[in-house]
């Protein structure tokens, strides 16, 4: 089973490969890796790399090294944050969302960095699979 959280990666890498995020490199300046839990507290599913420091940006599956912030979260409380349901703060103070790395730089990393998880923004960014 897929987890919830994939189409929007595929967003965001069908979004970026399009150069439309490139003001949002120029804007943040970092690498971010994305560690997707099943749940709250839960295994590891997934890790993603979205970079917002080198050309048009990139979004990849696998983690990163050089990362400047990783951020471990569920699945479902990702999706909510990306689609303006759970904001990133309070997924933080309530534990949804742990932080490692550079905490100015992870305030920087917000939904409105890529379209936001609707259908229609789905169709658009859908173009290639994983």
């Amino acid at each position: 089973m897929g987890l919830k959280s994939d189409d929007l990666f595929l967003m965001i890498k069908n979004y970026l490969s399009t150069g439309e995020g490139k003001p949002n490199v120029q804007k943040v300046g970092g690498v971010f890796q994305i560690d997707i839990l099943d749940k709250k507290g839960g295994k590891l599913q997934k890790t993603w790399t979205i970079d917002f420091k080198n050309g048009d940006g990139s979004c990849k599956e696998g983690g990163d090294k050089s990362a400047n912030a990783t951020f471990v979260v569920g699945d479902s409380d990702f999706f909510d944050i990306c689609s303006g349901k759970l904001n990133p703060q309070m997924a933080f103070v309530q534990g949804k969302m742990k932080i490692k790395g550079s905490m100015p730089l992870a305030t920087k990393f917000t939904p409105q960095l890529f379209p936001k998880p609707t259908p229609e923004n789905f169709a658009k960014y859908a173009k290639a699979k994983l």
